[in-house]
């Protein structure tokens, strides 16, 4: 009778994985498209990355410090990943100071308002994208040409392939040139090889798996076909890749079982090219994830597995 059974909440078993881990795997992830962005796009890109990040970080540092009262977790590492994003989500030549503000909304109104990571319902930086994208329409859509290495806030720009196809012109670039990164758009949506690297990466190291960017790409892929689009177009240009891979993905915003997470993953891709092909926007990918943000809750009590035990009722 000394000896008492004590059982305690789950989880029972750990498999050693943490949120920082899992926070530190993305980024390693997003490595080769960080420097894909650099690559082409020089002293603005890194301009971008780094105002980003670090408005990100501190926004977060002090909105839990002074605000909310509470220890801070800005070494976890979600907060640079959010900056990383978002910067991701933006062109080479955007001002510092448009940036911020984006950081500010990513962080202030996408996650810390709803109590910080693990609780938000979007993805925090689409959040920020997507302000930015209404609010500043003009300088969220030049787009600098890429190969202008020493230049910012003078680069030339040009229209995006998806802007092109928009206006019922031909895309511009070669799929092999959407595929390896050569031509004008957001930070990290012009290299496909670089973000399937990052995608194979996650898979191996078991950060993410493949049911919601699997099936984006395959619906988005029939999707474009019946609306009489280029599937390949379609996949290599505009931010597909980088959000199927990496914001549709996220953990808290996203299914969790793979049954739900397919369900998620073909509408993503269904709306994307619905809103690319009749939208007002020629990219679409923003939006698709934040409207099924809002229905993964449906979703996740739509796929919810029989509790143990209960009974089911036939007619």
């Amino acid at each position: 009778m000394d000896k008492k059974l004590i059982v305690s909440l789950s989880p029972h078993i750990h498999s050693g994985n943490t949120v920082k881990g899992a926070m530190y795997g993305v980024l390693i992830a997003l490595i080769p498209a960080l420097l894909t962005s650099l690559f082409f796009f020089g002293l603005g890109a890194f301009i971008v990355i780094v105002t980003a990040v670090l408005s990100c970080v501190l926004f977060e540092f002090l909105i839990q410090k002074f605000l909310l009262k509470q220890k801070t977790t800005i070494c976890d590492g979600s907060a640079v990943l959010t900056g990383l994003l978002l910067a991701f989500n933006l062109p080479s030549n955007l001002p510092i100071w448009i940036i911020i503000i984006g950081s500010l909304v990513a962080i202030g109104i996408g996650k810390m308002s709803f109590g910080g990571l693990g609780n938000n319902i979007f993805n925090p930086a689409l959040v920020g994208r997507v302000f930015l994208l209404i609010s500043f329409p003009t300088a969220m859509t030049s787009w600098p040409l890429p190969g202008q290495w020493s230049s910012y806030l003078d680069a030339t720009t040009g229209a995006t392939p998806l802007a092109l196809i928009a206006a019922g012109q031909e895309a511009g670039y070669s799929p092999m040139d959407m595929f390896f990164g050569s031509m004008n758009g957001s930070l990290g949506e012009v290299s496909a090889i670089a973000l399937l690297l990052g995608f194979a990466y996650m898979l191996i190291r078991k950060i993410i798996t493949w049911h919601i960017p699997v099936a984006i790409f395959v619906v988005a892929a029939l999707m474009s076909l019946i609306c009489g689009l280029n599937p390949i177009e379609q996949l290599f240009s505009g931010g597909l890749m980088l959000g199927a891979i990496f914001m549709a993905t996220d953990y808290v915003s996203s299914p969790m079982n793979k049954r739900g997470m397919i369900i998620y993953g073909a509408f993503i891709g269904a709306l994307t090219i619905l809103i690319r092909k009749f939208g007002a926007y020629p990219e679409g990918m923003s939006f698709a994830i934040l409207i099924m943000n809002a229905f993964t809750p449906l979703i996740n009590t739509y796929v919810k597995p029989k509790r143990f035990g209960e009974v089911v009722k036939n007619g």
